[in-house]
């Protein structure tokens, strides 16, 4: 995966609802002359398509050599091509069906939200082989807890074979602009079409499937309320920090980071304002170890701006949520947390 940079990303990322959420991690300001990536409102779905997904993907010939035959066509392969560039964005089987962005992220989810599609961010991965739409409401939701989110949509896709096309409901907390587990219960609503020729999307399944964003935020702010109500006191609080992050090396520098981690997860609790307003709470708990993993926990090989935007668009947010509360359900064995929820 390619380490793009924060030029980079305010070039091939929109960000819509500004006014709602403020700006990007990413955000820096346009170069006189340059087109802002920003939006107070919903990004124009036009826009989208011509800053973003201005091109197609195209199959393209796979060539091998031997000193015997020398240059010729692999039969059974083929390549994943940028038309406008001619850039390779993936080798793969000649059985694999290619997505086009403009179909499969703006038609197909404007069929499933039945003319409504308002988007709130779009964007390009890993030199465009992977892309994302989110459709989001207008307003952010703000709980009497405090806490403040929005609810939406995705859709993803990629030429590289490193994603099915999926469309899942998504939480971010505005606050840290973080991804939230959307489904603390269990397995979120999600749906997966492979890349292939035989794979099918109807319509009508999806829209029952993933149902409305707006009864997600409903469900979601009910979570929050009852995460709140679960009382996490001092001693709790500091077996779970050992549990979440278990010092079991003899290594110096495992121990060291270790107890870094560990330090970092207290200072958080106890003076960060995305977490410390919820401290003594199971709701607090998340939000510690959610925000330490977004915007401390050491990246290698990427960016960390393109490792959040990844992020958005796999599982690795209910996996994260559902283990911090598996782990907290073992502190507080007595009254289990994803039991109250």
């Amino acid at each position: 995966m390619s380490t793009e940079t924060a030029t980079w990303l305010n070039r091939n990322v929109l960000i819509g609802f500004t006014e709602a959420r403020g700006r990007a991690w990413h955000y820096r300001a346009s170069a006189q002359g340059a087109e802002p990536n920003h939006y107070p409102g919903p990004i124009p779905i036009a826009d989208i398509q011509r800053r973003l997904f201005n091109w197609d993907a195209i199959p393209g010939r796979v060539l091998i050599h031997t000193a015997e035959h020398g240059l010729c066509a692999a039969p059974t392969r083929k390549a994943v091509v940028a038309s406008d560039t001619g850039d390779d964005l993936g080798i793969h089987t000649d059985r694999y069906a290619i997505h086009q962005y403009q179909e499969w992220l703006l038609e197909k989810v404007d069929a499933v939200l039945d003319g409504g599609l308002r988007a709130g961010s779009a964007g390009l991965l890993k030199n465009r082989a992977q892309a994302w739409v989110s459709v989001e409401v207008p307003d952010s939701v703000r709980t009497p807890e405090g806490v403040v989110f929005r609810p939406h949509l995705i859709a993803c896709t990629s030429h590289d074979g490193s994603l099915s096309t999926t469309y899942k409901r998504s939480i971010t907390n505005v606050v840290c602009d973080n991804t939230l587990g959307a489904a603390l219960r269990g397995a979120g609503q999600v749906i997966k079409v492979k890349h292939s020729k035989n794979a099918k999307f109807e319509v009508l399944t999806a829209r029952q499937a993933l149902d409305m964003v707006q009864v997600l935020a409903d469900d979601y702010a009910t979570q929050i309320a009852e995460l709140c109500r679960v009382e996490v006191n001092d001693t709790a609080w500091r077996e779970f920090v050992r549990a979440h992050a278990p010092d079991k090396s003899d290594s110096k520098r495992s121990r060291t980071l270790v107890a870094t981690h560990r330090a970092e997860l207290r200072r958080l609790w106890d003076h960060d304002e995305r977490v410390s307003p919820w401290r003594g709470t199971a709701w607090g708990v998340l939000q510690a170890v959610n925000t330490f993993e977004h915007h401390y926990r050491t990246v290698r090989g990427v960016s960390r701006a393109e490792r959040n935007l990844t992020r958005t668009v796999t599982n690795w947010a209910e996996t994260l949520d559902s283990g911090t509360l598996a782990t907290l359900d073992a502190v507080l064995a007595s009254t289990p947390v994803l039991a109250a929820i």
